[in-house]
């Protein structure tokens, strides 16, 4: 689809809608401590039945939709988006749609050594790598199952080799794993893999969430600073929630997401559909609108855009900025493991 076919639609703050983020599933085979805590999401949790998931066609459908309305990423979610049995069909489905430039996917790791070369064949540019140690006894702290860090590694590589582009994630949380910082920064700058460390945030109600918790972004920095010179890189475009670095001398990149000490709503430009097809226009919303209602109900496309760009033109949030102490703890907002991170 030309750029100039391609509808630009903003909210109240000027802000356009560029990407999307689509959870694909709820469910997920970790039970870390700041998204899915064993002791709330138990044995005994009930998850989304499959009839109130979105099906391959119905994603693809809304992709089409957004696309059409200046969407150009998608980046696929979850819970963890592997445990979804048809998702290379899903993305063969995405990637053959007009305009949309990127689709990349966030993962745990476990399952990318059966699962990378299908998504790279089936059209997945990129993955994002979730792992918060390098020490497995911290590792298995922070999964919540026990599972050490070496599956997560071999994840990695298997991407690697089926030539998916790959950037690890690390949420870090004092008192857990902020010792981790600097021989995460080492061991993936050794290996030339960007690394992302994340502020512990207040998404959701369950994961105990307290400012005295957060390592900022400026104390991360400081560290790596320490073990090897940084210099900043420019932002590529619009919208980007990293703010990024490169080791002196070198091309490899480390990037932090500040979204406690350096709000980026004012330039927020995603949206979010859960697993069951609701759309939500934050990471920290209360609720959300149903797609897959009007979907079920027969929707076309024209309606269902129409939807989208409604509920878009009407957005305000700017929960980050906004963020204090009290609100973070008494506001309600829905789990990050079923709005997708």
């Amino acid at each position: 689809m030309e750029e100039r076919d391609r509808m630009k639609i903003t909210d109240r703050l000027a802000r356009p809608l560029r990407d999307l983020r689509l959870s694909v599933i709820d469910q997920c085979n970790f039970r870390c401590v700041y998204c899915m805590p064993a002791e709330v999401f138990g044995p005994n949790f009930r998850f989304l039945a499959e009839d109130q998931l979105l099906t391959v066609e119905e994603m693809a459908l809304l992709a089409e939709c957004f696309v059409e309305l200046g969407v150009e990423k998608i980046r696929l979610t979850g819970g963890e988006p592997l445990l979804r049995r048809d998702l290379d069909a899903l993305i063969e489905r995405l990637s053959m749609i007009p305009g949309l430039r990127d689709v990349a996917l966030t993962t745990n790791g476990i399952h990318l050594v059966k699962w990378a070369k299908r998504l790279k064949a089936a059209g997945l540019k990129r993955v994002n790598v979730s792992l918060d140690a390098l020490d497995d006894d911290i590792f298995r702290k922070m999964n919540g199952i026990g599972v050490g860090v070496a599956p997560v590694l071999k994840g990695i590589e298997a991407a690697r080799e089926a030539g998916l582009g790959v950037k690890v994630n690390m949420v870090v949380k004092k008192g857990w794993n902020d010792s981790q910082i600097v021989p995460m920064a080492a061991y993936f700058k050794d290996l030339g893999i960007p690394l992302r460390f994340i502020e512990f945030m207040d998404v959701g109600t369950t994961n105990g969430w307290d400012y005295s918790h957060v390592v900022t972004k400026k104390e991360m920095y400081e560290q790596i600073n320490a073990m090897h010179p940084l210099e900043p890189v420019e932002h590529e475009y619009f919208g980007e929630v990293a703010s990024r670095y490169r080791y002196v001398g070198t091309d490899v990149e480390v990037g932090f997401i500040a979204s406690v000490t350096e709000a980026f709503c004012q330039s927020c430009t995603r949206a979010r559909i859960s697993a069951d097809g609701k759309l939500y226009t934050c990471l920290f919303a209360s609720k959300g609108v149903s797609l897959k209602d009007k979907l079920r109900a027969g929707a076309g496309k024209e309606e269902l855009k129409e939807l989208i760009t409604a509920v878009w033109n009407r957005r305000t949030d700017r929960y980050s900025e906004e963020r204090t102490a009290e609100t973070a703890k008494q506001r309600p907002k829905i789990e990050m493991s079923y709005i997708g991170g």
